[in-house]
Formats: C-alpha cells, structure tokens, sequence
C-alpha cells in the first residue's frame, strides 16, 4: 500500500519531505504534485521505477521522460546547451516548460530517446517539489499522471492514493493542482520547436 503525505502547500512539513526523500532513495516511485499537473516520479537509477512508469502509463521507448531539476546549475548537469538556447531556457524558468536537449554523459542510455538522445528537463515552479528536489539533491525522473483512456491528468492526491494504491510506493499531496501539463519545446536541434502546448505561453519561441 502507498503511503500519504498531505503537507502544506506553502509550508510543507520538513519531516514529511524527508520521509518521501528517503522513499525515493530507497528506489519507491511516488506520485507528486507540480505547478502544472500530479506526476509520476523516481530516482535517476531506478530502472525499476522506470519500468514502473512505463507499465502505469502504457508508455513504449520513444517516450521523454522529464528530469525534474532543483535549479538551472543542477539542469545544466545533465543536457547540453548552446547560448541561444541557454537564454530561452533561463528566461523560462522556474516554470510550467518542459526543455528537451541533447544529455550528457551522465544521464543514463534508458532515460534517453532511442534516436535522438535527447531528453527532457525542467525546473518547477511549485514550493512543495522544490523542497522535495533540495533534500533529495538530485533530480526526478518525472512523468506526467495522465492514465491509458484518460483524457486529463488526476487532480486529487486521495483519488490517486485509492486508484494507484498497489502500483506507486507514496503519494505526496499538496492540494488540488491543475489540469494541464507543461508547454514542451525542443530545443534539439538548436532552433525552438513547439511540440506541445500546454501551461506555458509559447509567444517567445513562435
């Protein structure tokens, strides 16, 4: 069974963000709110967790998964970014923007997309992930909750809590988040390209 956290949504408790850390740590997959949406998240080395994902959200290998980051030092660990696109991006963020880059080195080849070896990154905007990402001080692997034959992302902690009970290790509940996912862009190939539009504005990459 999945174990609840309902913390407070501008002051999460410390003890309960370190108590979902250690979850994660010990290789869990937990559901989580962000500033655009719940979603699915695990450690960088979790290829279980990974497969997890996958199995929840029917999702096949040409997926991009997110790796959500604490701040623009830590994303730059793990993408590799030329000038033009290093402005969009801190212009962007903290933010409702997902970036898909070129990796690095170290992000490992299953995170990857098979073709293009690129992945996504981000940087929220939402106290509660921001204080779950500087515990644990190293990103999430993050995908959005948005479950086969649904047409939105769940929004209620507790209905994620009743309905994925058997198949995440902890739900982390802040309050009712939104709707919608994050406004995509690539950036792979050094020029904006729009891929999905979501909760961000996309007028400064048009």
């Amino acid at each position: 069974m999945a174990k609840y956290f309902d913390v407070h949504p501008v002051n999460p408790q410390p003890r309960a963000i370190r108590q979902v850390a250690d979850i994660v740590r010990q290789d869990g997959l937990i559901a989580y709110p962000t500033d655009s949406c719940f979603a699915l998240g695990c450690r960088m080395g979790n290829k279980d967790g990974l497969d997890r994902i996958r199995e929840i959200r029917h999702l096949d290998d040409r997926h991009h998964f997110t790796l959500m980051c604490h701040d623009f030092a830590q994303l730059g660990q793990f993408v590799q970014i030329n000038n033009a696109s290093f402005r969009l991006v801190k212009a962007s963020t903290p933010g409702p923007y997902t970036f898909i880059l070129p990796a690095t080195k170290e992000v490992p080849r299953r995170l990857l997309h098979p073709r293009k070896k690129t992945v996504g990154v981000r940087i929220p905007e939402h106290v509660v992930v921001q204080a779950l990402l500087a515990e644990l001080g190293e990103p999430l692997v993050s995908s959005t909750l948005l479950l086969p034959g649904h047409e939105e992302p769940m929004t209620s902690g507790w209905d994620i809590k009743e309905l994925l009970d058997h198949a995440v290790d902890a739900v982390l509940d802040a309050g009712e988040c939104g709707v919608e996912p994050t406004t995509v862009i690539d950036l792979s190939d050094g020029e904006p390209e729009i891929i999905r539009v979501g909760s961000g504005d996309v007028t400064r990459f048009e």
